[in-house]
């Protein structure tokens, strides 16, 4: 049996977000059998302009997200909320990931997305967005992957969401149910 490969793209590009730092959490919570991994360079990675997404020359760092996620078996988005949307630099993301029109690498993959944001909105609207733009380039949302976090500025100020116990839980729960998706162990994804 193969390994189960989920990336994760993260929306906030300061190194010490509390973005990256869910994201890390989440990694370290994959059940035997799957792996977690940070996609690296999503900040290097040009906007999406269809001049350049030239076959046989599209940019490197556009072209190593789009090997990432087509080698792998589901994506995990973990989304701050920038006035009231989600980051420009994860739309661009998905962006690049759904071209080519119809056959592009986030096709057919089990996404879950996970928001937060020091409001008590918990960045739903860009959680809403994401799964938006997410279904539309040809992602399947698993529903049950989801979880919103409010006021996480105070919540995570004094240490990292990984020493949260439940932090720890939720976040396993939804890498498991982002697994049995990827894996065909969900029939609801």
């Amino acid at each position: 049996m193969s390994q189960t490969r989920i990336v994760a793209l993260v929306g906030s590009l300061r190194s010490a977000s509390i973005s990256r730092q869910i994201a890390e959490a989440a990694a370290s919570t994959a059940p035997a059998g799957a792996e977690v991994s940070v996609f690296e360079g999503i900040g290097d990675i040009p906007f999406y302009n269809e001049d350049i997404d030239i076959a046989g020359s599209v940019p490197a760092t556009a072209q190593a997200l789009r090997d990432a996620v087509a080698a792998s078996d589901g994506l995990l988005l973990v989304t701050p909320e920038y006035n009231g949307t989600l980051p420009a630099v994860l739309k661009n993301a998905i962006d690049w990931l759904s071209r080519p029109y119809g056959s592009g690498a986030i096709g057919g993959k089990p996404v879950a997305v996970l928001s937060g944001s020091i409001s008590p909105n918990a960045a739903k609207w860009a959680h809403a967005d994401a799964v938006k733009s997410v279904g539309i380039a040809g992602g399947k949302i698993v529903e049950e992957a989801h979880l919103h976090y409010a006021g996480w500025g105070e919540r995570f100020s004094a240490g990292h969401p990984r020493e949260d116990a439940d932090v720890q839980r939720e976040l396993t729960d939804v890498v498991k149910v982002l697994v049995a998706a990827a894996t065909g162990e969900l029939v609801s994804a």
